[in-house]
């Protein structure tokens, strides 16, 4: 038996795999940044609180199983919160910070559960105070029982927008209106998909409902244009878009409020993958992604991928995945299990495909458009941590820029302390809407993955 199992994450992904390891008895070390278990979606609010009126009861439901699922299983998880993987140190082993300690942790095998992050989309006025990521409200909400602004408008593409706004609404949050940029006549078309989970549909026409009773507009093929403020965000500008989801000025309308929720979806947090150099590629909607087999295997034997780190799909899927990846374990270890694993692995692998299909409907009808990267202006800061602006990567296009590495040393993006996680996506779909597919390449991810501070290095 192996002594070090460990698992990056302690989201739906990570703790699946905890779970199922336990079961068979196989003991494993988590790590999570976070104070808490259960990842953005399940770990809840921060401090204990008897009420949480602002979110549904499928959701605080799944919060309090997730938080069971913990208690049940602690005998054989070592859980290390708030502890960050900086990268991997020579051989097998991972290099950590908690509370301005280094540490090293060995491992025999390694579960890579590290979520996803959101993908931004820049545009005029996107760095006021205000202006928020989808995702950055919700965790606002769930974790920190924050109320962020007094008056929303909801812009992106995507399920999370309705959802988002009845949690604003129910956390006493005057919602403008809702503007998706997606076409409904898109969504009506992957109707035979979405009855894959006919439950999370009607969920899905429940909230609306809940939507139009308050009276708060949704618009379809609509979307961002700007936003403007002083000090801070004042007012949103939006506008119907076309089918390449170009926004028509002329029909642009002005919306007072203090905050600005953008959600143009996920991509998957894989700079980790990168770091112990997987084998990765290209997804069309999940970004860069470690290849993984049916067991969800990476490219080293020992290494296993699972949930959005893999490729986003949301929460089900990843708790399957974690379960298919830790029977994979298993069944390596207890050869005498393998034909009850292997059983079992069947039938997850059903249950996976079915989430799938439903999924795909969602990525389909919601793809992002070629006409997003008009948004920003000439001014527009792209790369925040280098401030490099629109202008400055048009300019070394223009003087043939044609990959990664060339626009890195033209311009800087991506050289910040966050290593392009707000700019890469960006800089790829440009390199790609200009002819460059090919040739474009991949930014490459730095170690470490978080800055070091030098209080770390005195303990040292």
């Amino acid at each position: 038996m192996p002594e070090n199992i460990v698992i990056v994450g302690a989201g739906p992904a990570g703790m699946s795999i905890a779970s199922t390891l336990s079961a068979f008895g196989i003991r494993s070390t988590v790590i999570d940044e976070s104070p808490k278990a259960g990842g953005v979606i399940y770990r809840g609010p921060w401090r204990a609180t008897q009420t949480m009126p602002h979110l549904d009861e499928s959701l605080q439901k799944n919060i309090a199983l997730q938080q069971a699922l913990v208690a049940e299983h602690r005998h054989n998880i070592e859980l290390l919160t708030e502890t960050r993987v900086l990268g991997p140190l020579a051989g097998s082993q991972l290099l950590l910070s908690c509370h301005d300690r280094l540490s090293a942790q060995d491992f025999d095998y390694l579960f890579l559960a590290t979520g996803c992050q959101e993908r931004s989309i820049p545009f005029p006025g996107w760095q006021l105070p205000g202006v928020m990521l989808a995702g950055g409200i919700q965790l606002q909400l769930k974790s920190g029982l924050v109320r962020p602004g007094r008056q929303a408008v909801i812009t992106g593409t995507g399920p999370l927008l309705i959802l988002l706004a009845c949690q604003l609404l129910r956390s006493g949050i005057a919602v403008k209106g809702v503007y998706d940029a997606a076409s409904f006549s898109e969504m009506s078309k992957e109707v035979v998909a979405l009855l894959n989970r006919p439950q999370i549909a009607l969920e899905g026409l429940s909230l609306l409902a809940y939507l139009r009773l308050h009276q708060v507009p949704v618009y379809y093929g609509w979307g961002i244009v700007k936003a403007k403020g002083s000090v801070s965000l004042e007012r949103v500008a939006v506008a119907p878009y076309n089918s390449n989801w170009e926004a028509d000025q002329q029909k642009m309308q002005w919306i007072e409020a203090d905050l600005l929720g953008v959600g143009y979806g996920f991509v998957s947090r894989s700079q980790l993958a990168q770091l112990m150099d997987l084998e990765v590629r290209v997804d069309e909607f999940s970004g860069l992604i470690p290849v993984t087999d049916a067991y969800q295997r990476s490219s080293r034997a020992n290494i296993f991928c699972a949930g959005d780190s893999a490729r986003f799909a949301g929460a089900d899927v990843a708790i399957v995945e974690g379960q298919i990846a830790a029977l994979a374990l298993v069944a390596e270890l207890y050869p005498d299990k393998a034909a009850d694993v292997a059983e079992r692995h069947s039938e997850l692998q059903k249950t996976l495909k079915r989430l799938y299909r439903f999924r795909g409907a969602f990525d389909r009808a919601n793809q992002r458009k070629k006409g997003l990267l008009n948004l920003p202006d000439a001014e527009t800061v792209i790369c925040r941590c280098e401030q490099v602006k629109r202008s400055a990567i048009d300019k070394a296009i223009a003087e043939g820029c044609r990959d990664s590495v060339s626009l890195k040393m033209r311009t800087r993006v991506t050289m910040g302390d966050c290593q392009g996680k707000t700019c890469s996506h960006y800089c790829y779909d440009r390199l790609a809407n200009e002819g460059f597919h090919r040739e474009q390449g991949l930014f490459r991810v730095r170690f470490p993955l978080d800055p070091i501070p030098f209080a770390a290095m005195e303990n040292e």
